[in-house]
């Protein structure tokens, strides 16, 4: 006999990390499932936001102190996974954009770009092409990177997206359409 669907497991899941959650008394316990539950798939959706492994961490760390302080504001008009998805994406546009801010490195240098970061980085293991890809990323504006990243790599539906980013789908659709094709003539014209 087949067991239950995976999407009626992860429901089941959600809900009773909610039910934790709203209790006062389990609220640490629920927390901690929720952390287990989505800690991986929340950090590899931030390291392709951000890269590098120790920014993703730390990421991943400021991610979770915002769900614990705020998870008294989660209404559950959405999907749990949405609302953290949101809150992920929204600690990697604040990083991206202080580390921008600051940053005075030559992206194309080669002792300091991103290929020697991604190299040096023993957490990353790729080839040639996944460099340029990531080159390729890092070159698109924050929302179209974001859009790619959460279509391309998380495989969410534009619905979802629309809910987590509160925009619209059509607008969603032609940001993706736009970092495919910039990232199409980037790996053509540097691979």
């Amino acid at each position: 006999m087949l067991g239950e669907p995976q999407h009626k497991k992860d429901k089941d899941k959600e809900k009773n990390i909610l039910l934790q959650l709203r209790n006062s008394q389990s609220f640490e316990k629920g927390f901690r499932l929720l952390v287990q539950t989505y800690q991986e798939r929340l950090y590899w959706h931030i390291r392709k936001m951000v890269t590098i492994h120790d920014d993703a961490d730390e990421v991943l760390q400021n991610t979770f102190i915002k769900i614990f302080k705020g998870f008294k504001n989660f209404r559950g008009d959405a999907k749990l996974y949405t609302w953290l998805y949101r809150i992920a994406t929204n600690e990697c546009l604040t990083f991206l954009k202080k580390r921008k801010k600051h940053s005075t490195v030559d992206l194309d240098n080669e002792e300091t770009g991103i290929t020697y970061s991604l190299k040096a980085d023993s957490y990353f293991c790729g080839d040639d092409a996944v460099v340029i890809l990531n080159k390729a990323l890092d070159i698109l504006p924050e929302k179209q990177k974001q859009v790619f990243v959460m279509r391309y790599y998380d495989q969410l539906s534009y619905k979802d997206m629309s809910e987590m980013l509160d925009t619209s789908v059509g607008g969603l659709k032609a940001s993706y359409h736009h970092a495919v094709k910039k990232i199409e003539r980037y790996v053509k014209d540097n691979f």
